[in-house]
């Protein structure tokens, strides 16, 4: 099940990189020097959470914490319980860092969109229709890699034989 969660996540990443790298090719960006307004700055957090753009690292701290109760536990068994409430402690204690990493995220969105542009992709995202998008993409995604592997299989093919017959024309076999 988590797998499947992971897979949409990693897909609404996508949809919102690709929608970014579209915006920002395709119409006027935020100035680097652009004073940025409380409104910018609302509308960058209300994207965030319309597209699950930061939903990932929410699991950064928690496997972190794993990852060091592991490694102390390995090499000191006798004193588990002991290490996994002091690292859930520390883990705890390090959670108010999360709220800068939100804030300078939203400052990368206002540097990268307009107003108007975030207000769009939170409208989209927070929609039937952009919520659909972002459930189905990963469903969307293996059916267009099945296609694309049917349609280079028959291109490989027919590249093969139409050359296989030019260079027989051209007698260079």
């Amino acid at each position: 099940m988590n797998h499947g969660k992971n897979i949409i996540a990693a897909t609404r990443n996508v949809c919102v990189f690709v929608i970014a790298i579209w915006l920002v090719t395709t119409s006027s960006f935020a100035q680097e020097n652009q004073e940025v307004t409380p409104e910018h700055l609302d509308a960058a957090k209300a994207a965030m959470v319309a597209t699950g753009a930061t939903a990932r690292l929410d699991k950064i701290l928690p496997e972190l914490a794993a990852f060091t109760k592991t490694g102390l536990i390995a090499n000191r068994p006798d004193i588990e319980s002991e290490i996994s409430n002091i690292v859930d402690e520390v883990a705890i204690s390090l959670a108010a860092r999360r709220g800068p990493l939100e804030d300078e995220v939203a400052a990368i969105y206002t540097r990268l969109f307009s107003l108007e542009e975030l207000q769009t992709i939170d409208t989209f995202f927070s929609s039937e229709a952009g919520t659909k998008f972002l459930t189905l993409t990963p469903g969307l995604f293996r059916e267009i890699d099945e296609a694309a592997k049917v349609w280079r299989a028959g291109l490989t093919r027919d590249m093969a034989q139409m050359v296989q017959k030019k260079l027989s024309e051209a007698n260079l076999q």
